[in-house]
């Protein structure tokens, strides 16, 4: 799949802060291609929502999770966790979301493609460059 398919690019975005939310829309329309969002608050609902049990059992399938690392319920390392563990889920190219206080070296220990981090404000291009880089990534890692 290219990132300029017919076919709008989805992503899941798990955030719960509002404000990080909202700049990451800002990013998403500033993008020439189409994409379809779904958004999620806590890393309990995102696991829910992946492996399809109540109330997401109609949820499809995202091209791209972009997941903050500092969730309630469950924090964003155990997601990466579980993830992970299986092997249907951990084709799933996943970015970590990151802010001033994470580094990408305290994500060494999960296996993300290399440079698939997105240090959360405006930056459209740099949103463009992780989409088409870590798509890459992951495919050739397949």
């Amino acid at each position: 799949m290219t990132l300029l398919a017919s076919a709008p690019l989805r992503l899941l975005l798990v955030e719960d802060n509002g404000a990080d939310l909202r700049l990451f829309q800002e990013n998403l329309k500033a993008l020439p291609l189409q994409t379809s969002l779904d958004i999620l608050r806590d890393g309990e609902e995102v696991l829910a929502f992946l492996q399809q049990r109540a109330p997401y059992t109609d949820a499809q399938r995202p091209d791209f999770i972009f997941l903050d690392m500092y969730l309630p319920k469950k924090t964003g390392f155990q997601v990466l966790r579980e993830l992970e563990q299986d092997e249907n889920l951990a084709t799933i190219p996943v970015v970590a979301c990151i802010g001033s206080s994470l580094t990408k070296e305290q994500l060494e220990p999960y296996r993300l493609p290399a440079d698939c981090f997105f240090m959360k404000g405006y930056d459209p291009e740099e949103l463009l460059r992780i989409l088409t880089h870590c798509r890459a990534q992951t495919a050739l890692a397949s």
